[in-house]
């Protein structure tokens, strides 16, 4: 049995009497995308620095493929890494530094460099210091993906993109997933979270306060449902699950937490003309945590 792609065991980060990190425990499946979520200061890019082995742990261990993260050259041997705020060598040119960090890597996969470079619309000629933060963003992005990596951590990858470049960046990370490589998303960006991710784990004060998938925290959470009778409109305050109530032309538009069954029991002896459920976007879940 393959080990996982990424695993933490009572992970834990304190800066003097700062809290951090404490107690993570986490495993991420290999080819699975994870959604890493979390508002400013909850230790995200604490933890993806603890995965780098940039800064040592507390207490608890880190795994990147199965090799402990201390053992940086092997296990960077696996990983791709985008920094939310590049920085690279300003005299050298996108090219030479694509080829610096390629050579310390290990090896790159230059056709698909160059696919890269076309659909990230990436002229590779130009020295650093004369590109925009977005086009900087984009260096960053071939450096991680050029070498095929096994995990790629990407902390705030699409920082500076625009809409079209965001597009292109969720594009090319499905294809990796789609090929097995695991893919460890850190961002603010809820949508692009919903829209690559098959779980998601919230991150707290430090804290690891859920993991789950998509779904599974859709029904944790209310679902809107909207109704439209043909004939008088019941109390439905009193039915298990209903938390809100508000009435509508002709009918009720209904928060329901938990299981719907007992309202569709009720449903099912009215005269229903309409009926529109609204699942909780990945945002509205989000900030019930907060």
């Amino acid at each position: 049995m393959s080990p996982p792609a990424i695993a933490t065991h009572d992970l834990t980060k304190h800066f003097g009497s700062v809290v951090a990190l404490e107690g993570m425990d986490l495993e991420v499946h290999p080819g699975e995308t994870f959604g890493f979520l979390g508002p400013n200061g909850a230790g995200k890019s604490t933890t993806v620095r603890l995965l780098l082995s940039l800064i040592r742990p507390t207490r608890g261990t880190a795994e990147i493929m199965g090799i402990p993260v201390g053992d940086v050259e092997s296990a960077h041997r696996h990983v791709g890494y985008v920094a939310g705020d590049v920085a690279l060598w300003p005299q050298l040119t996108c090219a030479e530094t694509l080829d610096l960090l390629g050579n310390l890597s290990g090896g790159i996969d230059t056709a698909f460099r160059s696919e890269l470079y076309e659909r990230l619309e990436l002229d590779p000629s130009h020295r650093v210091r004369s590109y925009s933060k977005g086009n900087r963003q984009k260096i960053a992005l071939v450096a991680a993906l050029m070498s095929r990596p096994d995990v790629l951590l990407l902390d705030e990858p699409t920082a500076g993109l625009d809409p079209l470049m965001e597009a292109e960046f969720q594009a090319i990370a499905r294809e990796a997933a789609a090929r097995g490589q695991t893919v460890f998303l850190s961002s603010h960006i809820l949508d692009e979270v919903e829209n690559l991710c098959d779980r998601v784990g919230i991150l707290r004060s430090g804290k690891l306060v859920e993991v789950a998938t998509l779904e599974d925290l859709r029904r944790l959470h209310t679902t809107v449902v909207e109704v439209v009778l043909d004939g008088p409109v019941p109390e439905f305050a009193d039915v298990p699950g209903v938390s809100d109530v508000d009435l509508i032309p002709g009918g009720a538009r209904l928060s329901v937490t938990g299981s719907p069954g007992p309202l569709l029991t009720l449903l099912a002896t009215l005269p229903v003309a309409r009926l529109r459920t609204e699942e909780p976007s990945l945002e509205e879940i989000f900030l019930t945590y907060y």
